[in-house]
């Protein structure tokens, strides 16, 4: 286990791409768990999440299908009697992995786990898993109540995205992928930093980089696991200077303390 936090104290471990630990009220969330070393044509760069990381949860956040964030091998190393959080139209899924507490949000929709209040948020996102299910949404979360964690799974710009204004203490935005180019409906680094403008939280982190690659492609497009962080650092100190950026690196962990 992570050391304990004191009252009012959060922490957060990029654990890798959509896989995020947040620690906040007492509280254990997981977000999107990718826990393999390989995914279909993709190989993990760096360690495995220490298992400790994984101990003791109190709830898992799917924000939607893809593979890549609804992974059933990694879901599977964890406690079936964790409530999950997913979109209405993941549940029949969740239930066949093996979990028996599956709750289902639509965006604005609330649930409570582990005493912290979980808010669904839309999303411009694709988020039918093919060819297992039916269309449905792909979601975001607000986690807990002071600080505020924002948890943007896959998203691309919408203007939407304006009505989070004033509600984040902290967001976690998606930058980056595992391939060169990113369709429309996700965010790259100029993405990301214009989002922090409308979100307008205290500190951003970036996510969904620099973990799964296909083999040989750093070989070929050199500093690709590192140039995502260091653009949207930049986009964000000329979109929205009074965000603190934090980068963490896979398996690193920051602390959030109340403000003064």
């Amino acid at each position: 286990m992570t050391e304990p936090l004191p009252p009012g104290v959060a922490r957060l471990t990029y654990v890798g791409h959509g896989t995020v630990l947040i620690e906040t009220g007492g509280a254990r969330i997981l977000t999107d768990p990718l826990l393999r070393r390989r995914m279909g044509p993709l190989f993990r760069r760096g360690p495995l999440p220490d298992p400790a990381l994984l101990a003791d949860l109190d709830a898992v956040l799917i924000s939607h299908l893809h593979i890549d964030h609804l992974d059933a091998p990694s879901l599977r190393r964890l406690d079936p009697g964790t409530p999950v959080v997913v979109p209405t139209h993941g549940a029949r899924l969740l239930r066949q992995i093996g979990f028996s507490d599956v709750r289902t949000l639509r965006p604005r929709d609330t649930s409570e786990v582990g005493g912290l209040r979980v808010e669904a948020t839309a999303s411009w996102h694709r988020g039918k898993r093919y060819p297992m299910t039916q269309a449905g949404d792909a979601l975001g979360y607000l986690v807990g109540d002071g600080p505020t964690f924002y948890f943007a799974g896959d998203t691309g710009l919408f203007p939407g995205l304006s009505s989070l204004a004033g509600r984040v203490d902290v967001a976690l935005l998606p930058i980056s992928g595992w391939g060169t180019t990113l369709p429309g409906d996700h965010l790259d680094p100029l993405g990301a930093a214009k989002a922090l403008a409308s979100v307008r939280p205290a500190i951003a982190v970036p996510i969904h980089w620099g973990v799964y690659y296909p083999p040989g492609m750093l070989a070929v497009y050199r500093d690709h696991d590192v140039k995502p962080p260091r653009k949207f650092s930049r986009y964000a100190a000329m979109v929205a200077p009074e965000v603190e950026v934090r980068v963490l690196q896979p398996g690193e962990s920051t602390v959030i303390a109340p403000a003064s």
